[in-house]
C-alpha cells in the first residue's frame, strides 16, 4: 500500500454520515490516512461530530461556515503540512474551484459523492468516485429445480447499451486515441440517463474489461482512455 499522506476531508452538511466507513475505507486504498476531518454547521445537530474515525468540526451557525472552513483547512493542509493526497466527500458544485487549486499545487483530489454530485465538482477532481447506498440482498427461497441451473456465459456480442457507448466514444476521440473514461461516465449519464452504480459491474472500468471483445481500455488512472473495437459491433 502507498505510504502517502491522506486528509479525508467531508462536507458533513451536504454528505449522509452513512457513507462514513464507505468513505475511510476508499481513503486506505489510496494510503495512509493522517487526517480525517468532518465539518458541520452547529446551528444543526449531526452524527458526523460523533462518528468513530473522524474528527468533527464545529464550523459555528454561519451560512456557509463548514464549507468555507473546510476550504481554508484543506489549502493550509496543503501549503504548510504538505498533504499529498485529499478525499473530499462532498456533492455539492461549489467545491470545485478547491478541487482545481489543490491540483494546481499538483496535489491529487479523489472526490467521492452521491449521485446527485454536481458535474461541476466530478470534472474538478483528478478522480471522482460515486457513493451508492448498500443495498441489502434479499434472503435467497429454495426452489426445487427440475434441471441444473445453466451457466451464465460472458457477453460475446454488442448489446444497445454497447452501441451508444461506442457513438459517444467515436464523437468525443481525442486524435483517434479514444475517450476517457470519466467523461464517458459523465455524458453516458447525461445524454442517456445511464448510472453504472446500477449494473452487476458497478463502474465503468470493471464494465469496459468485461467485454474485451469490444473494447480496448488504458491501465487505471485519471487520463485513462478507451477505445472501441470495430470488429466486435459487426
Amino acid at each position: 500500500m502507498s505510504t502517502a499522506r491522506i486528509a479525508v476531508l467531508v462536507d458533513g452538511d451536504n454528505i449522509s454520515h452513512s457513507f462514513a466507513p464507505m468513505i475511510l475505507a476508499k481513503a486506505s486504498t489510496l494510503g495512509r490516512i493522517d487526517i480525517a476531518r468532518s465539518y458541520v454547521n452547529g446551528s444543526n445537530p449531526s452524527d458526523w461530530l460523533s462518528k468513530p474515525g473522524f474528527e468533527g468540526r464545529h464550523a459555528g451557525a454561519g451560512k456557509n461556515s463548514a464549507d468555507i472552513l473546510l476550504c481554508i483547512e484543506a489549502m493550509e493542509l496543503a501549503l504548510v503540512h504538505g498533504i499529498e493526497i485529499f478525499l473530499i466527500a462532498t456533492s455539492d458544485g461549489d467545491f470545485s474551484h478547491l478541487a482545481f487549486r489543490l491540483r494546481e499545487f499538483g496535489v491529487l483530489v479523489h472526490g467521492v459523492g452521491e449521485v446527485k454530485a454536481a458535474d461541476g465538482f466530478r470534472m474538478a477532481c483528478s478522480i471522482f468516485t460515486e457513493l451508492a447506498p448498500k443495498v441489502a440482498k434479499p434472503k435467497p427461497v429454495p426452489v426445487a429445480a427440475p434441471n441444473p441451473p445453466k451457466a451464465i456465459s460472458e457477453p460475446c456480442c454488442a448489446a444497445d447499451l454497447d452501441h451508444k457507448i461506442r457513438v459517444e466514444i467515436r464523437e468525443h476521440s481525442v486524435g483517434g486515441c479514444g475517450m476517457r473514461i470519466e467523461h464517458l461516465s459523465t455524458v453516458m449519464r447525461q445524454k442517456h440517463g445511464t448510472l453504472i452504480s446500477q449494473t452487476p459491474e458497478r463502474s465503468w472500468r470493471n464494465y469496459l474489461n468485461k467485454r474485451p471483445e469490444l473494447y480496448d481500455v488504458d491501465p487505471r488512472g485519471p487520463e485513462a482512455m478507451v477505445k472501441f473495437k470495430p470488429a466486435g459491433f459487426r
